[in-house]
């Protein structure tokens, strides 16, 4: 304990739902805020419960794992979850039941407590991250999560910047694809996961075409695409062209958008006005029934974490939508999700990233017809 109070501990934490509700998990480290070394890590399968449960679940075992170091320490807590950070820092009101419960269990560890909220980007966040899939899949293994001193020692190291990768490492070179036109990307009607699911337009099979002709995807070694008819008409036209099969992965699906589905945004404007005010002010608020960005950004880069650890070396196609396209590559330029809609993306467009495992990588081009 330091007894004139000036040690400053910090606390990254996170959680993740893999279904939202399913089967879920946290993780939460504790480091001297000053040197940077690893002094805690954390990590619990919850059973059945929501991305934001499980954020809270890892932001209060960090919190409880920094008292056990030092109770007299100020707390820097670090996160990924706007919802989450803003919440704790009293600017947003916390209107679930559950999560008011969590939210108080937190605010009790931290009574008296000097104490600092700040969002990072999530590629900042990855270890945190690391420590909560590792508890999700040892829980679908049957066992419970142990701490491994390996990868402690490895997450103590310094981080090297973004434009200084490992010569050793392989990245992954992700050619993203927007799919082609449809009859509603044409009327600029809303199109979501569970809405009717349209086919190419003819406009949208020529895209396709043309993606599949492209320079950028001539190498590839892997094709992926959502589980919607038009990613999968897209990814069926390249896939074609390189001799190669196509693997679907529903975590690449485009956002559910509730009752919006099939409506143009000014459809949307006139007839829930107070709702699409939230909805383009935060991340973290979602269509009526549908899901938030937040809530696909979870999944999205769950796939994304996947294809590093897979396809290391290798030329990976992606074909997918506006949002899940948007995701990944504001996370390699570690933007927030307030400045989602200011990326263009074409249908039929590429946009190639070079990701390294450790989570670093750089934009080559974006959005190329």
């Amino acid at each position: 304990m330091s007894p004139t109070g000036s040690r400053r501990l910090r606390v990254e934490a996170d959680g993740g739902s893999r279904g939202n509700p399913g089967p879920a998990g946290f993780g939460a480290l504790v480091k001297d805020a000053a040197t940077g070394e690893l002094l805690a890590e954390v990590a619990e399968a919850i059973g059945t419960a929501t991305n934001n449960v499980a954020e809270y679940r890892g932001l209060i075992a960090g919190l409880r794992a920094a008292r056990e170091i030092d109770p007299g320490a100020a707390v820097e807590v670090r996160m990924d979850s706007k919802l989450v950070v803003e919440q704790m820092s009293g600017r947003w009101k916390v209107k679930h039941a559950d999560m008011r419960v969590l939210a108080d269990e937190a605010r009790e560890l931290l009574s008296g407590a000097r104490v600092d909220f700040g969002w990072i980007p999530r590629a900042q966040n990855s270890h945190a991250d690391r420590l909560a899939n590792e508890a999700m899949d040892a829980a679908a293994q049957g066992r419970q999560w142990q701490r491994s001193t390996a990868a402690a020692a490895s997450a103590a190291a310094p981080a090297r910047p973004a434009t200084d990768p490992d010569p050793d490492a392989q990245p992954v070179r992700l050619v993203l694809v927007r799919h082609g036109s449809t009859a509603d990307t044409e009327a600029r009607r809303l199109s979501g996961r569970y809405g009717v699911d349209p086919e190419l337009s003819a406009t949208g099979r020529e895209e396709a075409l043309a993606a599949a002709r492209s320079a950028e995807v001539r190498d590839a070694d892997v094709v992926i695409c959502s589980t919607l008819r038009r990613a999968r008409e897209t990814a069926e036209a390249v896939a074609a062209r390189l001799g190669l099969e196509v693997r679907v992965d529903p975590r690449f699906d485009e956002t559910d958008f509730g009752e919006w589905d099939g409506c143009t945004g000014a459809e949307v404007m006139r007839r829930w006005p107070e709702q699409y005010a939230s909805w383009a002010g935060s991340p973290a608020v979602g269509p009526p029934g549908g899901e938030s960005l937040t809530d696909v950004e979870r999944r999205v880069l769950e796939g994304r974490d996947d294809l590093l650890r897979r396809y290391a070396g290798r030329t990976v196609v992606l074909v997918t939508h506006g949002d899940p396209l948007r995701i990944v590559l504001r996370a390699v330029l570690g933007v927030d999700g307030r400045h989602q809609r200011r990326i263009r993306v074409d249908c039929g467009s590429r946009t190639l990233l070079r990701l390294w495992p450790d989570g670093t990588g750089e934009v080559v081009a974006v959005n190329r017809v």
